[in-house]
């Protein structure tokens, strides 16, 4: 089994970002995703390029300016000399964020192609910027935490918590689909194993996808999780068995992934990245034909009590 698509926190650390994938470090087409680690009074400046953005905080809040400002590495606001430009003649969102992925919904916001972003935060946190490179110049945009569609996926252990935030239908993206997805501790998720490597129209879509994990601490541990991903007889042949911490990532360009495995007592998170070059920005995907049977045994079971682990805002927290 190969260890090249699984990433571990820092192995993919670049500049200021404590997690960098771009399509040249994963070799595909379109999607990256960037975590950014912001100290108090900590901003960031980049140039989006040929992709598009949304703006995600895993913990904290942000301020996110968007428009024709400098860029530059990340640094203190406040700075003798400091400038930016950035949101002058753009957009600038305030995200109240969250105290962590364990802990509830957050707003986000979206920013185009071809654009100056500054993102800048006055109690420091952590952001994920979850890309796709694109042809369309989409506006800048908020979007709500009250307006993400908390779903639950399956039924006893294989039940997990879906936030669609950036979901085909649910968000308006060029190429970019991005989700959070929240299983309990001693859960099964991403099951059964499905695949999205092959263009079938009606059927499935072509798309690669990025998996960045965090693990609840209990007990004053830190726990793990496990992801597995078998070769479907398409592109790279993708075989992976890894044990997942906080901070990993897995790269996942072709192959039937799943199950993602929660420990017992450790929740786990996952935020998935994913676009691809079909012509319709969609999510179609394939069972494994050895697994798929599990579904029908989903209707006489419950849906694990602990779900959901909170729940979408209803009112809007700007």
């Amino acid at each position: 089994m190969s260890t090249e698509f699984h990433l571990k926190a820092t192995a993919a650390a670049d500049g200021p970002y404590a997690l960098d994938i771009d399509p040249e470090r994963a070799g595909w087409g379109y999607s990256s995703l960037r975590v950014l680690d912001l100290p108090p009074g900590g901003h960031h400046s980049f140039a989006t390029g040929d992709s598009e953005w949304i703006v995600l905080p895993l913990s904290g809040g942000c301020t996110v300016l968007t428009g024709s400002g400098e860029t530059g590495e990340t640094s203190r606001a406040g700075e003798a000399g400091e400038t930016s430009k950035a949101g002058e003649t753009g957009e600038m969102f305030e995200l109240t964020g969250r105290e962590s992925v364990f802990s509830g919904v957050t707003d986000f916001a979206y920013v185009p192609r071809d654009a100056h972003v500054r993102i800048a935060s006055g109690a420091g946190g952590r952001f994920a910027l979850t890309g796709a490179r694109c042809e369309r110049r989409l506006p800048a945009r908020y979007g709500a935490a009250r307006d993400v569609p908390v779903e639950l996926r399956g039924t006893g252990n294989c039940s997990r918590q879906v936030n669609n935030f950036g979901a085909a239908g649910t968000f308006e993206c060029d190429r970019l689909i991005a989700v959070e997805v929240l299983t309990p501790g001693g859960n099964w998720s991403s099951y059964p194993p499905h695949k999205h490597d092959e263009c079938r129209p009606g059927e499935e879509s072509e798309l690669e996808e990025i998996y960045y994990f965090e693990v609840e601490s209990a007990h004053g541990t830190e726990g793990v999780g496990y992801q597995r991903v078998t070769p479907s007889g398409h592109g790279r042949g993708t075989d992976v068995l890894a044990e997942v911490r906080s901070g990993d990532a897995v790269l996942i360009p072709d192959g039937w992934h799943g199950p993602s495995i929660a420990a017992p007592g450790h929740a786990l998170y996952y935020l998935n990245v994913m676009a691809g070059p079909g012509e319709t920005r969609e999510w179609l995907i394939r069972d494994h034909p050895d697994h798929g049977w599990i579904r029908s045994t989903w209707p006489a079971q419950p849906v694990d009590p602990r779900l959901p682990l909170y729940e979408a805002p209803t009112g809007d927290a700007r």
